[in-house]
């Protein structure tokens, strides 16, 4: 919006106008905007809520501290989407299939568990929205995100090609670098269904060998499974920053984390000369979701202010399920999903022990009648605080652990 305004200004020569040309400034003035709006207007929110008491309903766990809990407002997800949108809105290039792509997303994903809070709260329904319906909003995202990926012109990567081999390909897909040294590189634009596997030397992957190896003829069918695990992929983080969501601070700082590598991803993977000087697969125009991620690293940082314990309000599905289809997303764009695994190591865990716990106590129930736990709660940090430990020191020791997989992640640049 006001990229566009200053676009305008530049050409006619107005001082200072220019500015606006360079994204580490739009990115800056975005964090600005969402730590102003999360912190301003989310006391303002969190008044609301409360004069609409609009508070969470907490069953007894047997949990240190949960009953206190009763009655904090929720839906506070809205100060999240707020402080994202509106500064992206205002900063970023709205013509970037990029972009467009992660308002979508935030939007999309925000209603669906907006949703679902106010079953919750306004109809009294402690189960929420059905969970089949949370399944096919995020299926129905998906194939929005996979489909556009796989088949919209402007979603590329690039690469680099020998001399000889420029006269043997389109033109118009050929980009000429000039080096200080006045020798040039060429550069070829490409529609393919690459991905980058970590701690592989030559790392890229192409999901047409998926069905390539059987036949060639079944590579014009890669696109049903390319979105087939692009829907997965967003199923299951927002699944499990949903899951992660269950004490004070613990999904908002650990999402903010997330952010700041993927943010450093998407940097370098824009810029040429940085991708080049890497070895990394150099993706054109998506330097401009360095301001989406400074939006929402801001929103995040904003939110904690209220968040963190003893949390004043909480996020509730209107924010947990957007910012875990947000982070997933994102790791498409930039062809970073293999590395989800590692990078959300936190969210991972959450849904595994989950899987664990609930798998376990259904087959020890069924062969020796009696179900048994693995856990003795789950999500993780439930057993945690069973075990006795404050959930402060619970969301601090995360918190590490998302900060050491966050620099493992970031390692995986050069370690091949």
């Amino acid at each position: 919006m006001l990229y566009s305004l200053f676009q305008i200004l530049q050409e006619m020569n107005v001082p200072g106008a220019g500015v606006f040309g360079y994204i580490s400034f739009r990115a800056a003035m975005a964090a600005v905007a969402s730590l102003i709006i999360s912190l301003v207007f989310g006391k303002k929110i969190i008044a609301f809520l409360l004069k609409k008491q609009v508070g969470e309903t907490v069953r007894d766990l047997g949990l240190e501290g949960q009953i206190e809990k009763q009655g904090t407002p929720t839906m506070g997800g809205l100060i999240i989407i707020a402080a994202i949108v509106i500064p992206t809105l205002l900063f970023a290039r709205l013509d970037n299939i990029y972009i467009i792509l992660l308002l979508v997303t935030t939007i999309w994903l925000g209603l669906i568990g907006f949703v679902d809070d106010y079953i919750k709260v306004f109809k009294k329904n402690k189960d929420g929205l059905a969970g089949r319906f949370k399944v096919v909003g995020q299926v129905g995202l998906g194939l929005v995100v996979g489909f556009t990926v796989y088949f919209h012109p402007d979603i590329k990567t690039r690469v680099e090609i020998p001399a000889e081999v420029v006269a043997q390909v389109d033109a118009s897909l050929v980009t000429e670098i000039t080096n200080d040294n006045g020798e040039i590189t060429y550069l070829l634009d490409r529609k393919s269904p690459n991905t980058t596997i970590p701690f592989v030397k030559n790392n890229e992957f192409n999901y047409s060998s998926v069905l390539g190896w059987i036949s060639d003829d079944l590579r014009n069918y890669t696109w049903i499974v390319y979105v087939l695990v692009v829907i997965f992929i967003i199923t299951a983080v927002s699944n499990g920053a949903n899951l992660t969501d269950g004490i004070d601070g613990l999904a908002t700082g650990t999402s903010a984390i997330i952010m700041l590598t993927i943010g450093v991803f998407v940097y370098l993977s824009g810029n040429v000369m940085f991708a080049d000087y890497l070895d990394i697969m150099y993706i054109p125009n998506i330097g401009e979701l360095t301001v989406f991620v400074a939006a929402f690293i801001g929103a995040c940082i904003g939110f904690l202010w209220y968040n963190a314990y003893p949390a004043q309000v909480f996020m509730g599905d209107t924010g947990s399920l957007a910012i875990g289809g947000i982070i997933a997303t994102l790791a498409i764009l930039v062809r970073k999903e293999l590395l989800i695994p590692v990078l959300c190591g936190v969210f991972f865990i959450e849904t595994i022990s989950v899987m664990l716990q609930v798998g376990y106590f259904k087959y020890t129930k069924k062969k020796f009648g009696e179900g048994k736990r693995i856990f003795l709660m789950a999500p993780l940090h439930h057993h945690y605080q069973k075990k006795g430990l404050h959930e402060s020191k619970i969301v601090s020791r995360f918190w590490i652990v998302g900060i050491m997989l966050a620099i493992l992640t970031v390692v995986t640049l050069k370690l091949r």
